[in-house]
């Protein structure tokens, strides 16, 4: 059952076309690894599934609806740099600011607020470190915080920026263990990732990306190096075809 559909999605900005006739879709169960080239709009089509950049021409769909911008059951991990880590505040209440969108800009939290947000932080295995300052948190806490916070809004389609940027294996394997477990608890994950052998090996779909969808498939079916070509602009004997050979 797909969760989210992008259906022909077409996205302008600064006078140029960033996206067009992007199709796809993400189901529950799914762990879908979106792939390309830098400026190839990965981060642009989150963005669009949020509601966030306007979409020109086709349509975003979560649960067959049109998506409202802070209102679709869509949670968010964006790269870590776009939080403000140097902010004094806590650990639960950097994670509480997952819901503002559901709270309103003029209300208090209320008890199942709290609810979600104390169930998240143990989700991630964050519990213990509610009250902590967010800035005196490590590289993979943070990240966790932002999953945690994405992970509030108790969403049904879970989209994530690059979220192994800048740590070390035994933190990605720890994240990499919580996404695929997210994914098998009836969500859909959509992430983004420069991190091409742990995408083929880890989601369920692999879909490659630049400015359109070149291929969209199981990573088994995905060991040809052609549609990798097109989609990054490499010749044959690029280095990055040699991955697909130990795959």
């Amino acid at each position: 059952m797909s969760v989210l559909e992008v259906r022909g999605v077409t996205v302008g900005l600064g006078g140029r076309t960033v996206l067009h006739d992007v199709d796809l879709s993400v189901g529950l169960g799914e762990l879908a690894g979106l792939i390309g080239p830098n400026g190839a709009g990965k981060t642009t089509l989150l963005r669009a599934v949020l509601g966030l950049v306007r979409v020109s021409a086709g349509s975003v769909l979560v649960d067959g609806r049109p998506v409202r911008p802070r209102r679709a059951p869509v949670g968010y991990v964006p790269q870590r740099h776009e939080f403000a880590w140097d902010f004094p505040i806590s650990v639960e209440n950097a994670v509480m600011t997952g819901r503002s969108g559901r709270i309103g800009l003029l209300r208090r939290p209320g008890v199942d607020d709290w609810r979600a947000v104390g169930a998240a932080l143990e989700r991630v295995g964050m519990g213990d470190l509610a009250r902590r300052p967010v800035g005196e948190l490590s590289g993979g806490q943070r990240q966790r915080v932002l999953v945690a916070r994405a992970l509030a809004l108790q969403p049904r389609v879970l989209l994530l920026d690059e979220p192994f940027t800048g740590l070390d294996l035994p933190t990605q394997e720890l994240l990499t263990a919580l996404f695929r477990e997210l994914a098998g608890e009836d969500h859909a994950v959509l992430m983004t990732t420069h991190d091409l052998v742990g995408a083929l090996d880890t989601c369920t779909r692999i879909a490659l990306l630049n400015r359109t969808i070149v291929a969209d498939a199981p990573p088994s079916e995905l060991l040809d190096p052609e549609p990798w070509m097109r989609a990054f602009g490499v010749g044959e004997n690029s280095p990055l075809l040699k991955i697909l050979k130990v795959m």
